[in-house]
Protein backbone atom coordinates (compact mmCIF):
# COMPACT_ATOMS: atom_id res chain seq x y z
CA UNK A 1 0.00 0.00 0.00
CA UNK A 2 1.29 3.44 -0.95
CA UNK A 3 0.17 6.53 0.93
CA UNK A 4 0.76 10.03 -0.44
CA UNK A 5 1.77 12.36 2.39
CA UNK A 6 1.10 16.09 2.45
CA UNK A 7 2.16 18.40 5.29
CA UNK A 8 2.48 22.19 5.48
CA UNK A 9 5.57 21.69 7.68
CA UNK A 10 8.06 20.40 5.13
CA UNK A 11 10.70 19.80 7.81
CA UNK A 12 8.45 17.03 9.19
CA UNK A 13 7.80 15.27 5.86
CA UNK A 14 10.28 12.47 6.57
CA UNK A 15 9.15 12.13 10.18
CA UNK A 16 5.54 11.59 9.11
CA UNK A 17 6.80 9.14 6.49
CA UNK A 18 8.57 7.21 9.26
CA UNK A 19 5.26 6.80 11.09
CA UNK A 20 3.55 5.59 7.91
CA UNK A 21 6.32 3.01 7.46
CA UNK A 22 5.75 1.71 10.99
CA UNK A 23 2.35 0.41 9.88
CA UNK A 24 2.67 -0.20 6.15
CA UNK A 25 6.34 -1.02 5.59
CA UNK A 26 9.24 0.37 3.58
CA UNK A 27 8.18 2.26 0.47
CA UNK A 28 4.68 2.97 1.79
CA UNK A 29 5.12 6.72 2.20
CA UNK A 30 5.33 8.72 -1.05
CA UNK A 31 5.09 12.42 -1.86
CA UNK A 32 1.80 14.14 -2.65
CA UNK A 33 2.72 14.24 -6.35
CA UNK A 34 3.14 10.46 -6.71
CA UNK A 35 0.54 7.81 -7.49
CA UNK A 36 -0.85 6.23 -4.33
CA UNK A 37 -3.63 4.08 -2.87
CA UNK A 38 -4.55 6.67 -0.25
CA UNK A 39 -3.83 10.27 0.70
CA UNK A 40 -2.71 11.42 4.14
CA UNK A 41 -3.17 15.16 4.65
CA UNK A 42 -1.80 17.02 7.67
CA UNK A 43 -3.21 20.38 8.83
CA UNK A 44 -1.41 22.53 11.41
CA UNK A 45 -2.99 25.44 13.30
CA UNK A 46 -1.91 27.71 16.14
CA UNK A 47 -4.65 29.40 18.14
CA UNK A 48 -5.09 30.68 21.69
CA UNK A 49 -1.75 29.30 22.82
CA UNK A 50 -2.45 25.84 21.40
CA UNK A 51 -1.01 23.74 18.62
CA UNK A 52 -3.73 21.84 16.80
CA UNK A 53 -2.77 18.96 14.50
CA UNK A 54 -5.20 17.13 12.24
CA UNK A 55 -4.56 14.17 9.96
CA UNK A 56 -7.08 12.95 7.38
CA UNK A 57 -6.58 9.63 5.57
CA UNK A 58 -8.63 9.29 2.38
CA UNK A 59 -8.73 6.03 0.41
CA UNK A 60 -9.26 5.68 -3.34
CA UNK A 61 -12.97 4.96 -2.82
CA UNK A 62 -13.40 8.20 -0.88
CA UNK A 63 -13.54 6.71 2.63
CA UNK A 64 -12.14 9.17 5.19
CA UNK A 65 -10.66 8.68 8.63
CA UNK A 66 -9.54 11.61 10.79
CA UNK A 67 -7.68 12.34 14.02
CA UNK A 68 -7.06 15.64 15.80
CA UNK A 69 -4.71 16.35 18.69
CA UNK A 70 -3.90 19.57 20.56
CA UNK A 71 -1.25 20.68 23.05
CA UNK A 72 -0.02 23.96 24.58
CA UNK A 73 2.53 25.79 22.45
CA UNK A 74 6.09 25.44 23.74
CA UNK A 75 8.37 28.35 22.86
CA UNK A 76 12.12 28.15 22.63
CA UNK A 77 14.30 26.87 19.83
CA UNK A 78 15.21 23.20 19.94
CA UNK A 79 12.63 22.22 22.56
CA UNK A 80 9.86 23.91 20.57
CA UNK A 81 10.72 21.91 17.45
CA UNK A 82 11.07 18.70 19.45
CA UNK A 83 7.69 19.04 21.16
CA UNK A 84 5.87 20.03 17.98
CA UNK A 85 7.38 17.11 16.07
CA UNK A 86 6.31 14.69 18.79
CA UNK A 87 2.77 16.04 18.72
CA UNK A 88 2.57 15.74 14.92
CA UNK A 89 3.93 12.19 14.93
CA UNK A 90 1.66 11.14 17.79
CA UNK A 91 -1.43 12.47 16.03
CA UNK A 92 -0.49 10.62 12.84
CA UNK A 93 0.36 7.48 14.81
CA UNK A 94 -3.00 7.39 16.61
CA UNK A 95 -4.88 7.63 13.32
CA UNK A 96 -2.89 4.91 11.56
CA UNK A 97 -3.02 2.64 14.60
CA UNK A 98 -6.82 2.85 14.57
CA UNK A 99 -7.13 2.35 10.83
CA UNK A 100 -4.61 -0.49 10.53
CA UNK A 101 -5.51 -2.32 13.72
CA UNK A 102 -1.80 -2.76 14.47
CA UNK A 103 0.24 -1.74 17.51
CA UNK A 104 4.01 -1.55 16.97
CA UNK A 105 6.02 -2.82 19.93
CA UNK A 106 7.97 0.46 20.08
CA UNK A 107 4.80 2.51 19.83
CA UNK A 108 5.22 5.81 18.04
CA UNK A 109 9.01 5.86 18.41
CA UNK A 110 10.88 5.82 15.10
CA UNK A 111 14.34 6.96 16.22
CA UNK A 112 17.36 4.70 16.56
CA UNK A 113 18.09 5.53 20.23
CA UNK A 114 15.02 4.97 22.45
CA UNK A 115 17.13 5.27 25.60
CA UNK A 116 17.70 8.94 24.79
CA UNK A 117 14.01 9.62 25.38
CA UNK A 118 14.20 7.85 28.75
CA UNK A 119 17.17 9.98 29.82
CA UNK A 120 15.45 13.17 28.64
CA UNK A 121 12.49 12.38 30.86
CA UNK A 122 14.75 11.69 33.85
CA UNK A 123 16.54 15.01 33.27
CA UNK A 124 13.16 16.73 33.60
CA UNK A 125 13.00 15.43 37.17
CA UNK A 126 10.65 12.52 36.61
CA UNK A 127 10.97 9.35 38.64
CA UNK A 128 11.60 6.02 36.92
CA UNK A 129 7.96 5.06 37.48
CA UNK A 130 6.78 8.35 35.97
CA UNK A 131 9.01 7.76 32.94
CA UNK A 132 7.54 4.29 32.49
CA UNK A 133 4.06 5.79 32.59
CA UNK A 134 5.00 8.44 30.01
CA UNK A 135 6.46 5.82 27.67
CA UNK A 136 3.25 3.80 27.90
CA UNK A 137 0.62 6.54 27.82
CA UNK A 138 2.25 9.15 25.59
CA UNK A 139 4.40 7.02 23.27
CA UNK A 140 2.44 3.74 23.41
CA UNK A 141 5.41 1.45 24.05
CA UNK A 142 4.63 -2.14 25.01
CA UNK A 143 5.45 -3.19 28.57
CA UNK A 144 8.10 -5.55 27.19
CA UNK A 145 9.99 -2.67 25.55
CA UNK A 146 9.59 -0.44 28.60
CA UNK A 147 11.06 -3.21 30.76
CA UNK A 148 13.95 -3.54 28.29
CA UNK A 149 14.71 0.19 28.45
CA UNK A 150 14.47 0.11 32.24
CA UNK A 151 16.96 -2.76 32.37
CA UNK A 152 19.41 -0.90 30.13
CA UNK A 153 19.19 2.37 32.06
CA UNK A 154 19.90 0.45 35.28
CA UNK A 155 22.89 -1.33 33.72
CA UNK A 156 24.39 1.95 32.49
CA UNK A 157 24.39 3.63 35.90
CA UNK A 158 27.91 4.72 36.82
CA UNK A 159 29.34 3.86 33.40
CA UNK A 160 28.54 7.03 31.45
CA UNK A 161 31.36 9.57 31.66
CA UNK A 162 30.22 13.10 30.81
CA UNK A 163 33.51 14.89 31.45
CA UNK A 164 34.27 17.30 28.61
CA UNK A 165 37.88 16.24 28.11
CA UNK A 166 37.28 12.50 28.02
CA UNK A 167 36.94 10.84 24.63
CA UNK A 168 36.85 7.40 23.02
CA UNK A 169 38.94 6.09 20.14
CA UNK A 170 37.57 4.18 17.15
CA UNK A 171 39.86 2.73 14.49
CA UNK A 172 38.24 1.31 11.37
CA UNK A 173 39.64 -1.49 9.20
CA UNK A 174 37.43 -1.50 6.07
CA UNK A 175 38.42 -4.93 4.77
CA UNK A 176 36.65 -8.30 4.86
CA UNK A 177 37.43 -11.71 3.39
CA UNK A 178 33.98 -11.72 1.74
CA UNK A 179 30.99 -9.37 1.75
CA UNK A 180 27.94 -10.56 3.70
CA UNK A 181 24.61 -10.42 1.88
CA UNK A 182 23.10 -8.04 4.46
CA UNK A 183 26.08 -5.68 4.66
CA UNK A 184 25.86 -2.05 3.54
CA UNK A 185 29.13 -0.84 5.02
CA UNK A 186 31.78 0.62 2.77
CA UNK A 187 34.17 -2.24 3.49
CA UNK A 188 35.93 -3.85 0.56
CA UNK A 189 36.76 -7.50 0.09
CA UNK A 190 40.44 -7.85 0.83
CA UNK A 191 41.11 -9.56 -2.53
CA UNK A 192 44.82 -9.61 -3.33
CA UNK A 193 45.46 -7.13 -0.51
CA UNK A 194 47.01 -4.43 -2.70
CA UNK A 195 45.24 -1.63 -0.81
CA UNK A 196 46.02 -2.84 2.70
CA UNK A 197 49.57 -1.50 3.07
CA UNK A 198 48.79 1.94 1.56
CA UNK A 199 45.71 2.10 3.78
CA UNK A 200 47.68 1.25 6.92
CA UNK A 201 50.32 3.84 6.03
CA UNK A 202 47.62 6.52 5.81
CA UNK A 203 45.94 5.25 8.97
CA UNK A 204 49.21 5.34 10.92
CA UNK A 205 49.66 8.95 9.82
CA UNK A 206 46.18 9.77 11.10
CA UNK A 207 46.82 7.94 14.39
CA UNK A 208 50.01 9.89 15.04
CA UNK A 209 48.49 13.27 14.11
CA UNK A 210 45.28 12.79 16.11
CA UNK A 211 47.13 11.51 19.17
CA UNK A 212 49.24 14.67 19.09
CA UNK A 213 46.11 16.78 18.71
CA UNK A 214 44.49 15.01 21.68
CA UNK A 215 47.53 15.71 23.86
CA UNK A 216 47.61 19.37 22.86
CA UNK A 217 43.94 19.76 23.75
CA UNK A 218 44.17 17.83 27.00
CA UNK A 219 41.85 15.04 25.83
CA UNK A 220 42.05 11.79 27.78
CA UNK A 221 41.33 8.76 25.59
CA UNK A 222 39.48 6.43 27.95
CA UNK A 223 38.44 3.44 25.80
CA UNK A 224 39.31 2.14 22.35
CA UNK A 225 37.65 -0.03 19.72
CA UNK A 226 39.05 -1.52 16.51
CA UNK A 227 36.15 -2.34 14.20
CA UNK A 228 35.36 -2.72 10.56
CA UNK A 229 35.04 -4.52 8.34
CA UNK A 230 37.00 -7.34 9.87
CA UNK A 231 40.19 -6.19 11.63
CA UNK A 232 41.42 -9.79 11.85
CA UNK A 233 41.39 -10.02 8.05
CA UNK A 234 44.78 -8.28 8.32
CA UNK A 235 47.81 -10.55 8.56
CA UNK A 236 49.26 -11.12 12.01
CA UNK A 237 52.17 -8.75 11.31
CA UNK A 238 49.87 -6.04 9.90
CA UNK A 239 47.51 -6.23 12.87
CA UNK A 240 50.42 -6.21 15.30
CA UNK A 241 51.84 -3.12 13.62
CA UNK A 242 48.45 -1.42 14.04
CA UNK A 243 48.28 -2.34 17.74
CA UNK A 244 51.84 -1.09 18.25
CA UNK A 245 51.01 2.27 16.67
CA UNK A 246 47.89 2.70 18.80
CA UNK A 247 49.74 1.84 22.02
CA UNK A 248 52.71 4.05 21.15
CA UNK A 249 50.60 7.13 20.51
CA UNK A 250 47.54 6.65 22.74
CA UNK A 251 48.97 4.52 25.54
CA UNK A 252 47.08 1.90 27.52
CA UNK A 253 43.33 2.45 27.74
CA UNK A 254 40.86 1.37 30.42
CA UNK A 255 39.03 -0.78 27.88
CA UNK A 256 40.24 -1.90 24.46
CA UNK A 257 38.16 -4.05 22.11
CA UNK A 258 39.33 -5.76 18.94
CA UNK A 259 36.49 -6.98 16.77
CA UNK A 260 38.13 -10.21 15.64
CA UNK A 261 34.86 -11.00 13.92
CA UNK A 262 35.12 -13.89 11.51
CA UNK A 263 36.38 -17.21 12.89
CA UNK A 264 38.09 -18.07 9.58
CA UNK A 265 40.49 -15.13 10.05
CA UNK A 266 41.75 -16.36 13.44
CA UNK A 267 44.56 -18.77 14.22
CA UNK A 268 46.69 -19.40 17.29
CA UNK A 269 49.49 -17.06 16.23
CA UNK A 270 47.14 -14.14 15.63
CA UNK A 271 45.16 -14.69 18.83
CA UNK A 272 48.33 -14.98 20.93
CA UNK A 273 49.65 -11.77 19.39
CA UNK A 274 46.41 -9.91 20.23
CA UNK A 275 46.45 -11.32 23.77
CA UNK A 276 50.04 -10.10 24.21
CA UNK A 277 48.82 -6.52 23.78
CA UNK A 278 46.62 -4.65 26.31
CA UNK A 279 43.41 -5.76 24.57
CA UNK A 280 40.69 -6.36 27.16
CA UNK A 281 37.84 -7.63 24.97
CA UNK A 282 37.36 -9.39 21.62
CA UNK A 283 34.39 -10.37 19.47
CA UNK A 284 34.09 -13.71 17.68
CA UNK A 285 30.91 -13.47 15.64
CA UNK A 286 29.10 -16.54 14.31
CA UNK A 287 25.92 -14.64 13.21
CA UNK A 288 24.37 -18.13 12.97
CA UNK A 289 25.39 -21.68 13.83
CA UNK A 290 23.72 -23.06 10.71
CA UNK A 291 26.16 -23.91 7.91
CA UNK A 292 23.56 -23.63 5.15
CA UNK A 293 22.75 -20.09 6.23
CA UNK A 294 26.42 -19.15 6.40
CA UNK A 295 26.82 -20.15 2.75
CA UNK A 296 23.62 -18.32 1.82
CA UNK A 297 24.73 -15.03 3.38
CA UNK A 298 28.28 -15.18 2.04
CA UNK A 299 30.27 -16.04 5.17
CA UNK A 300 33.43 -18.03 4.48
CA UNK A 301 33.40 -20.12 7.66
CA UNK A 302 31.47 -22.95 9.32
CA UNK A 303 29.78 -23.24 12.69
CA UNK A 304 32.52 -25.65 13.77
CA UNK A 305 35.18 -23.04 12.97
CA UNK A 306 33.37 -20.62 15.28
CA UNK A 307 33.50 -23.16 18.11
CA UNK A 308 37.17 -23.91 17.45
CA UNK A 309 38.15 -20.22 17.35
CA UNK A 310 36.24 -19.54 20.56
CA UNK A 311 37.84 -22.46 22.42
CA UNK A 312 41.28 -21.45 21.17
CA UNK A 313 40.75 -17.88 22.43
CA UNK A 314 39.71 -19.24 25.81
CA UNK A 315 42.75 -21.52 25.95
CA UNK A 316 45.04 -18.58 25.20
CA UNK A 317 43.51 -16.61 28.07
CA UNK A 318 40.86 -14.21 26.74
CA UNK A 319 38.35 -13.66 29.53
CA UNK A 320 35.94 -11.20 27.89
CA UNK A 321 34.50 -12.49 24.60
CA UNK A 322 31.44 -11.18 22.78
CA UNK A 323 29.47 -13.13 20.18
CA UNK A 324 27.00 -11.64 17.67
CA UNK A 325 23.93 -13.38 16.25
CA UNK A 326 21.31 -12.15 13.79
CA UNK A 327 17.60 -12.96 14.00
CA UNK A 328 15.62 -13.41 10.75
CA UNK A 329 18.49 -14.35 8.44
CA UNK A 330 17.36 -15.65 5.01
CA UNK A 331 15.98 -19.18 5.24
CA UNK A 332 16.02 -19.29 9.03
CA UNK A 333 13.03 -19.93 11.27
CA UNK A 334 12.53 -19.96 15.02
CA UNK A 335 13.91 -23.49 15.44
CA UNK A 336 17.15 -22.72 13.57
CA UNK A 337 17.68 -19.53 15.58
CA UNK A 338 17.00 -21.45 18.80
CA UNK A 339 19.72 -23.93 17.80
CA UNK A 340 22.19 -21.06 17.32
CA UNK A 341 21.41 -19.69 20.78
CA UNK A 342 21.73 -23.12 22.36
CA UNK A 343 25.19 -23.58 20.83
CA UNK A 344 26.25 -20.19 22.19
CA UNK A 345 24.85 -21.05 25.61
CA UNK A 346 27.20 -24.07 25.65
CA UNK A 347 30.19 -21.80 24.96
CA UNK A 348 29.28 -19.27 27.70
CA UNK A 349 30.70 -15.99 26.33
CA UNK A 350 30.72 -12.91 28.56
CA UNK A 351 28.46 -10.99 26.19
CA UNK A 352 25.93 -11.70 23.46
CA UNK A 353 24.67 -9.18 20.92
CA UNK A 354 21.32 -10.05 19.35
CA UNK A 355 20.79 -8.22 16.05
CA UNK A 356 17.61 -8.13 14.01
CA UNK A 357 18.19 -8.38 10.27
CA UNK A 358 18.02 -4.99 8.58
CA UNK A 359 17.87 -5.05 4.78
CA UNK A 360 19.73 -1.88 3.86
CA UNK A 361 19.48 -0.32 0.44
CA UNK A 362 23.08 -0.97 -0.60
CA UNK A 363 23.09 -4.61 0.52
CA UNK A 364 22.91 -7.64 -1.77
CA UNK A 365 19.68 -8.76 -0.10
CA UNK A 366 18.04 -5.48 -1.10
CA UNK A 367 19.32 -5.78 -4.65
CA UNK A 368 17.87 -9.30 -4.81
CA UNK A 369 14.56 -7.96 -3.42
CA UNK A 370 14.61 -10.39 -0.50
CA UNK A 371 11.26 -10.33 1.31
CA UNK A 372 11.34 -10.92 5.06
CA UNK A 373 8.94 -13.32 6.76
CA UNK A 374 7.64 -11.57 9.84
CA UNK A 375 5.85 -14.23 11.82
CA UNK A 376 8.88 -15.56 13.75
CA UNK A 377 11.02 -12.46 14.19
CA UNK A 378 9.57 -11.11 17.45
CA UNK A 379 9.72 -14.60 18.97
CA UNK A 380 13.36 -14.94 17.92
CA UNK A 381 14.28 -11.62 19.52
CA UNK A 382 12.39 -12.57 22.69
CA UNK A 383 14.23 -15.91 22.80
CA UNK A 384 17.53 -14.07 22.47
CA UNK A 385 16.66 -12.01 25.52
CA UNK A 386 15.50 -15.06 27.47
CA UNK A 387 18.70 -16.95 26.63
CA UNK A 388 20.90 -14.03 27.65
CA UNK A 389 19.07 -13.73 30.98
CA UNK A 390 19.42 -17.46 31.61
CA UNK A 391 23.17 -17.06 31.03
CA UNK A 392 23.25 -14.40 33.75
CA UNK A 393 23.49 -11.44 31.36
CA UNK A 394 21.69 -8.10 31.40
CA UNK A 395 20.82 -5.81 28.52
CA UNK A 396 23.15 -2.80 28.59
CA UNK A 397 22.68 -1.02 25.24
CA UNK A 398 20.40 -1.06 22.24
CA UNK A 399 19.80 0.69 18.97
CA UNK A 400 17.29 0.47 16.19
CA UNK A 401 17.72 0.78 12.42
CA UNK A 402 15.52 1.59 9.48
CA UNK A 403 14.57 -1.34 7.26
CA UNK A 404 14.72 -3.68 10.28
CA UNK A 405 12.42 -6.71 10.46
CA UNK A 406 9.21 -5.82 12.34
CA UNK A 407 10.77 -2.49 13.43
CA UNK A 408 12.56 -4.29 16.24
CA UNK A 409 16.01 -3.67 17.71
CA UNK A 410 19.61 -4.72 18.25
CA UNK A 411 20.46 -5.41 21.90
CA UNK A 412 23.77 -5.95 23.63
CA UNK A 413 23.72 -8.26 26.66
CA UNK A 414 26.62 -8.94 29.01
CA UNK A 415 27.50 -10.33 32.39
CA UNK A 416 27.73 -7.67 35.13
CA UNK A 417 31.21 -6.17 35.00
CA UNK A 418 31.57 -6.91 31.27
CA UNK A 419 29.47 -4.10 29.81
CA UNK A 420 31.37 -2.56 26.88
CA UNK A 421 31.71 1.14 27.66
CA UNK A 422 32.53 2.02 24.07
CA UNK A 423 29.19 0.58 22.95
CA UNK A 424 27.36 2.56 25.63
CA UNK A 425 29.18 5.80 24.76
CA UNK A 426 28.60 5.32 21.04
CA UNK A 427 24.89 4.57 21.33
CA UNK A 428 24.07 7.20 23.95
CA UNK A 429 26.34 9.82 22.31
CA UNK A 430 27.44 11.10 25.72
CA UNK A 431 31.19 11.01 25.05
CA UNK A 432 33.23 12.51 22.24
CA UNK A 433 34.78 10.04 19.80
CA UNK A 434 37.93 10.28 17.69
CA UNK A 435 37.11 7.99 14.75
CA UNK A 436 40.07 7.14 12.54
CA UNK A 437 40.13 5.31 9.23
CA UNK A 438 37.88 5.24 6.17
CA UNK A 439 34.22 5.86 6.98
CA UNK A 440 34.81 6.84 10.61
CA UNK A 441 32.67 9.66 11.99
CA UNK A 442 34.26 11.64 14.80
CA UNK A 443 31.92 13.32 17.27
CA UNK A 444 32.54 16.23 19.60
CA UNK A 445 29.80 16.33 22.24
CA UNK A 446 28.85 19.91 23.15
CA UNK A 447 26.88 19.48 26.36
CA UNK A 448 26.00 23.06 27.19
CA UNK A 449 24.91 23.80 23.62
CA UNK A 450 23.07 20.44 23.42
CA UNK A 451 24.60 19.56 20.09
CA UNK A 452 27.17 17.24 18.56
CA UNK A 453 29.75 18.38 16.02
CA UNK A 454 30.71 15.69 13.51
CA UNK A 455 33.81 15.22 11.37
CA UNK A 456 33.25 12.39 8.88
CA UNK A 457 36.09 10.60 7.15
CA UNK A 458 35.51 9.73 3.52
CA UNK A 459 34.37 6.11 3.14
CA UNK A 460 36.09 5.27 -0.16
CA UNK A 461 39.37 3.52 0.65
CA UNK A 462 41.41 4.98 -2.23
CA UNK A 463 40.10 8.49 -1.55
CA UNK A 464 40.88 8.13 2.15
CA UNK A 465 44.47 7.18 1.33
CA UNK A 466 44.87 10.20 -0.95
CA UNK A 467 43.09 12.67 1.35
CA UNK A 468 44.14 11.56 4.83
CA UNK A 469 45.60 15.00 5.63
CA UNK A 470 42.20 16.52 4.91
CA UNK A 471 40.60 13.99 7.30
CA UNK A 472 43.04 15.03 10.01
CA UNK A 473 42.25 18.70 9.42
CA UNK A 474 38.50 18.02 9.69
CA UNK A 475 39.00 16.62 13.18
CA UNK A 476 41.28 19.47 14.17
CA UNK A 477 38.59 21.96 13.17
CA UNK A 478 36.02 20.19 15.36
CA UNK A 479 38.18 19.32 18.37
CA UNK A 480 39.53 22.82 18.97
CA UNK A 481 40.16 24.06 22.52
CA UNK A 482 37.57 26.78 22.11
CA UNK A 483 34.86 24.30 21.16
CA UNK A 484 35.39 21.81 23.98
CA UNK A 485 36.04 24.25 26.85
Amino acid sequence: MKIAVYTPITAFQNDIGDVVRLFYGEGAAVTAEEMADAQLVHAHEESEGQWCETFVLTSMDGHREQNTLSAPIVSGGLEEKRQLKRLVKRCCYMLLKRVSGRRPAWGSLTGIRPTRLYYQQLEKGKTREEVRRTLSELFDLSQEKIDLLDEIISAQQGLIDRRARVCDLYVGIPFCTTRCAYCSFSSGEIGDGHLVEPYLKALFREIEACAGMAREMGLHVRVGYIGGGTPSSLTTSQLESLLNHIEKHFGTMEEFTVEAGRPDTLDEQKLRMIHHHPVTRISINPQTMNDETLVRIGRAHTAQQTIQAYRLARHIGFDDINMDVIAALPGENYAIFAHTLEEIRKLQPESLTVHTLAIKRSSRLHEEKYAQREQDVARMVALGRQTAHEMGMRAYYLYRQKYMAENLENVGYALPGCFCRYNIDNMEETTSVLALGAGGISKCVMREEEKILRAPNIANIEQYIERVDEMIERKHNVFSKKQID
